[in-house]
């Protein structure tokens, strides 16, 4: 096979190191420099060789064989990550050497960020993919490993560049924790270096930040609310805890409503807007941050709304790519995104559960309440390997009259603890609903109050901001 004109690895990497004595036939290295050395620095480099202050290895603490299922670690990864970035549609082949390094990389390949990538696993690692890309293409992401010496994985790896293809990324998952190796292959050109043992979560997010977008890089954090029957109170949970990340977290967000027909959140605020998400989903093609802004309703100086029609006029047909796109161009907007989903079973619905970056999930403690949200729950745990599980909310708790679950069986038949749970106050709920206000207006000091407080931190992974102190002096001029 004659070699291919382009270098697709070549991005003019100039950093300075010992590899600039490269010969000049090799396609993967620029011109040696003048009087540099004619020894090959691989020749002596064992191949497990590990530095003291290797960046690359990892932490002494956790045995080798914890990483292939660390619970911990992935929650905490998805946790940090502020907004997660998705793969595009693109094809992605994926060549191991190890059974283990396919495991891990299947389960990666099943995470939702991962989703709309085309993605193929197979045996036989970089020598494999060099004999397969002999007469075909080479797709938009190649990912190899290699088990061999830094001199052979060098050697493999020029002959993949003669097959590759222009535009090509390459991921090379290899056995040595070395920093000179790991600056060799990103100056050929290689675009990410990764060395086992690696969480699923991890390789996901190498894979999608290959393609995250340097002029919009910010996405926000999507939360959605659901209940598991109608009647529960998800709506009004959603409301409080969005206005509770503004106003007791200071951070921005945006709260979206979208029970089209029925949604209540214009009421809960006292808002009627002329535009919301119902004119955002008739034409997502157009949807830019001038329109959003002109489509959202302000509910205090960092909460906007995109309220709900509530009318019976016009049917809403709506596809699930146009929900997918507009609440895409929703999380570019603001740190945070409070979805309040309806209580129907839809493609969009569950297409929109299965994205969000975290899933309340609203219960009453009754039997059916209970076989609903087990069905949620343990959909998602299936669909989402590599996330948190959901957080459950038991609401309208201690009904006078009415026979509940107990909290503590209701959680051990989901095998999940309540993040929170709320008792049944109706008066205090039914004066804030009837005046169009949050239940921290109406009580501020009520328990429910605090505990949706405590809800929106964990939430939102933050604390409350500490409150300014102020002089002496200052209180005097206050008072004039």
């Amino acid at each position: 096979m004659n070699p291919k004109p382009a270098d697709p690895f070549d991005l003019e990497f100039e950093a300075e190191d010992e590899f600039t004595d490269a010969p000049r036939d090799d396609p993967w290295a620029p011109a040696p420099a003048a009087g540099a050395a004619e020894e090959d620095p691989f020749a002596d480099l064992p191949p497990n060789r590990e530095s003291a202050t290797d960046p690359f290895d990892p932490p002494p603490e956790e045995p080798a064989t914890a990483a292939l299922n660390p619970v911990h670690e992935m929650i905490a990864g998805a946790e940090a990550a502020f907004g997660e970035a998705s793969l595009p549609r693109i094809t992605v082949h994926m060549f191991c050497a190890l059974p283990e390094t396919a495991a891990v990389l299947e389960r990666a390949a099943a995470d939702r960020r991962m989703e709309r990538g085309s993605v193929t696993i197979e045996m036989g690692g970089l020598q494999a993919a060099v004999a397969t890309y002999q007469n075909l293409a080479t797709p938009s992401l190649v990912v190899v490993e290699c088990v061999d010496p830094a001199q052979q994985l060098l050697a493999e790896l020029d002959r993949l560049a003669e097959v590759c293809d222009p535009g090509t990324k390459v991921v090379v998952i290899g056995a040595a924790n070395d920093i000179t190796l790991y600056r060799e292959l990103m100056r050929r050109g290689v675009s990410e270096y990764m060395v086992p043992p690696f969480a699923p979560l991890q390789a996901v997010q190498i894979f999608t930040g290959l393609y995250a977008d340097p002029s919009a890089p910010f996405i926000g954090r999507q939360i959605a609310f659901c209940g598991a029957k109608g009647g529960v109170g998800a709506s009004t949970l959603a409301h409080n805890v969005a206005h509770a990340i503004t106003e007791r977290l200071a951070t921005n967000a945006i709260l979206v409503d979208l029970d089209l027909p029925f949604g209540t959140a214009g009421l809960d605020f006292n808002q009627d807007p002329l535009q919301g998400i119902a004119d955002a989903l008739s034409q997502p093609d157009r949807l830019d941050s001038v329109l959003m802004e002109r489509m959202m309703a302000r509910c205090g100086e960092r909460l906007s709304l995109f309220a709900a029609p509530a009318t019976l006029e016009q049917d809403y047909d709506v596809s699930v790519e146009a929900y997918e796109e507009v609440t895409q161009k929703i999380r570019s907007s603001a740190p945070f995104v409070v979805l309040d989903l309806p209580h129907l079973w839809s493609a969009w619905t569950r297409k929109i559960l299965l994205s969000s970056d975290d899933l309340v999930i609203v219960a009453t403690p009754d039997l059916a309440s209970l076989r609903n949200a087990k069905n949620m729950i343990d959909l998602v745990r299936r669909a989402r390997p590599n996330d948190a599980p959901p957080r459950l909310v038991l609401n309208q708790v201690g009904v006078p009259g009415r026979p509940e679950i107990p909290i503590k069986d209701f959680g051990a038949a989901l095998d999940l603890t309540p993040s929170m749970v709320l008792p049944f106050d109706a008066k205090l709920f039914g004066q804030a609903s009837n005046n169009g206000q949050m239940i921290s207006e109406v009580g501020p000091k009520s328990k429910a109050a605090e505990a949706i407080d405590q809800l929106a931190q964990l939430i939102s992974r933050r604390d409350p901001p500490a409150p300014q102190k102020t002089s002496l002096l200052a209180n005097l001029f206050k008072r004039k």
